[in-house]
């Protein structure tokens, strides 16, 4: 393993761990990432959430289900195509959200604490190009 590679992968185990401190255990990873995805929009539909988390609309469904259980989310038919659901977040998963979201500021503590302004800026510039990287080939391998 060189040095990128092996730095990437102690940087993904670092999050998981600050991600699985933060994350009350009622909800899984995914049911968080269905979650923070529905917070930046007002209301979406399945098939954009499957291709952006990169799973299968089987998947997306009993995670759906098991959010609408908890009162995190709510579906409503779609006036635009009435086979399809739109998805939105209720106030309890926003709240939720917030909860969780607070406990992130945990990262940019130590994150100001280790950087200087140069090396901050940097580092958002790079780990920027690096999430769309990623973003862009999960989406191009899932066209």
């Amino acid at each position: 393993m060189n040095n990128l590679e092996e730095v990437l992968v102690n940087l993904q185990c670092e999050l998981v761990a600050e991600r699985t401190r933060l994350n009350p255990k009622t909800i899984s990873w995914l049911q968080y990432d269905i979650l923070n995805i529905l917070n930046s929009e007002t209301e979406m539909r399945p098939s954009k959430m499957s291709v952006l988390l990169g799973i299968s609309r089987t998947k997306l469904s009993k995670a759906l289900k098991e959010l609408k259980l908890m009162n995190y989310i709510q579906q409503k038919p779609n006036d635009a195509d009435g086979r399809e659901l739109l998805t939105f977040l209720t106030k309890e998963g926003s709240h939720l959200l917030t909860t969780i979201d607070n406990g992130h500021t945990h990262l940019s503590e130590i994150a100001n604490a280790v950087f200087n302004r140069k090396e901050k800026e940097q580092f958002a510039e790079l780990a920027k190009k690096y999430l769309e990287a990623l973003k862009t080939e999960r989406l191009r391998y899932d066209e």
